[in-house]
């Protein structure tokens, strides 16, 4: 059985597809490309227009290119548009969010036979159907070197102009103990960075009995590592994915500058500046909140990389409102940058907004903001020259990734997943950087 997993989206349908590609492999399954493979999962994404348009098309190729092949189709459009989905080319299966940790128990029971059942049923024995997997893996798996490992799913938050929570559910998170476990178990299996990720991340713990937090979780993460390196030698990095912005306290702030175990890299969706938008978009926060956030981070962590997303041509945004992103951002410490133009989302409190603006305008104000961006982007990689940072060596072993997220060009020679201290030499045309040590 060869096999392909396709993925659209965000880091939480990542680590998803990690776990489908896990159990695939415990059974014996190979990795193929799509246009040979027996079997396509297909993960997909529907927070924009764009997104579910993606998928589509994605799904049309494979069938036109391979028209013998089985295809399988689970994530945010496939739970949303379960019937549009299911009458596309060669789609013998569409799973939910909710049951996609028994994907593979679904596809033995489907009617059609979409899957050798000998072969599913060695599958399972490796899939716990609780997020867990057994199956043994290694960095390099589908190109990955860090592990992307989802703490949190589900959203409770009612943004204006978001499907999420109707597509992902209410928040459940991991406990963590088995978090801890899992953790334990990539490190084994030779990762050295995990990427904790979740839909609604920052609310980790809310719905656990007895009741935790983020930061209760970040700290037992910090001993663990602490005690790995003390009696392994087990030098792990943690990498948070995106966090709202209320989510990140003081006391995230304060474990990320204090504990060498943490990534210094935010990812912080702003969303808009413009206190109109922001609440019309029900965000629960305001700018000078926001600014007062990231200005402390780049207080205290001087070499962070932030991120953060925003929309533009949002439901009744005015020319005032968008000259009022723009002044933030030219001088915020932000240091990357995503710009979406507003997608409608049916069934959203946004949809039924008036006062929209004009295609052209939306596409002429992504413009600039890409373009505040990019100089956003540039001055902050210059001013990483000279610096030193820890970095994990990617792919071929020319390239390593930082703490604060810069991808560096190195000196070959270096295997790939291994620890380095490079200083960075250059910054244009590209980053480059020096080996001072390997470990």
């Amino acid at each position: 059985m060869k096999y392909s997993v396709i993925t659209f989206g965000c880091r939480v349908n990542q680590s998803d597809s990690l776990r489908v590609e896990e159990e695939l492999l415990a059974s014996g399954a190979q990795p193929a490309a799509a246009e040979v493979a027996d079997l396509v999962v297909v993960n997909t994404c529907s927070v924009t227009a764009s997104a579910d348009q993606g998928a589509r098309q994605m799904i049309r190729r494979i069938a036109r290119t391979n028209p013998g092949v089985r295809i399988i189709v689970t994530g945010c459009y496939a739970t949303r548009e379960r019937e549009a989905v299911a009458s596309l080319p060669n789609v013998r299966e569409v799973v939910s969010n909710d049951d996609k940790p028994r994907l593979l128990a679904l596809m033995r029971s489907s009617p059609d036979g979409a899957v050798d059942q000998q072969w599913v049923s060695s599958a399972e024995r490796y899939g716990h159907g609780d997020g867990s997997c057994g199956a043994a893996i290694e960095p390099g798996l589908a190109g990955r070197t860090a592990f992307t490992l989802r703490v949190q799913t589900g959203c409770a938050e009612p943004c204006s102009y978001c499907i999420i929570p109707e597509t992902r559910g209410a928040p459940r998170s991991l406990p963590v103990a088995q978090v801890l476990a899992e953790v334990a178990r990539v490190a084994d299996a030779g990762f050295r960075e995990v990427v904790l990720t979740g839909v609604h991340l920052g609310s980790y713990g809310r719905d656990l009995g007895p009741r935790t937090d983020l930061p209760a979780l970040l700290e037992s993460l910090r001993h663990w590592a602490d005690a790995a390196l003390d009696a392994h030698g087990q030098r792990v990095r943690f990498r948070i994915s995106s966090l709202e912005p209320m989510d990140c306290t003081a006391d995230v702030v304060d474990l990320v500058r204090d504990a060498d175990c943490f990534a210094p890299h935010f990812h912080l969706p702003l969303q808009h500046a413009s206190g109109g938008v922001l609440a019309a978009m029900r965000r629960p926060y305001d700018l000078a909140f926001y600014r007062a956030l990231v200005d402390r981070i780049r207080h205290d962590l001087p070499n962070a990389s932030i991120g953060s997303d925003v929309i533009v041509g949002f439901p009744g945004e005015q020319d005032a409102d968008f000259e009022e992103l723009v002044a933030y951002l030219e001088q915020s410490p932000l240091t990357h940058v995503h710009v979406f133009p507003y997608s409608d989302r049916p069934g959203t409190v946004a949809s039924r907004m008036g006062d929209r603006a004009a295609g052209g305008v939306v596409k002429a104000r992504g413009l600039e903001i890409r373009s505040v961006a990019a100089r956003l982007s540039r001055r902050f990689v210059a001013g990483q020259q000279g610096t030193v940072h820890r970095a994990l060596t990617l792919e071929d072993g020319r390239r390593a990734v930082t703490g604060n997220y810069l991808k560096v060009r190195i000196p070959a020679g270096q295997p790939r997943n291994r620890w380095v201290d490079v200083r960075i030499t250059a910054t244009e045309p590209d980053i480059q950087g020096e080996i001072v040590r390997a470990y």
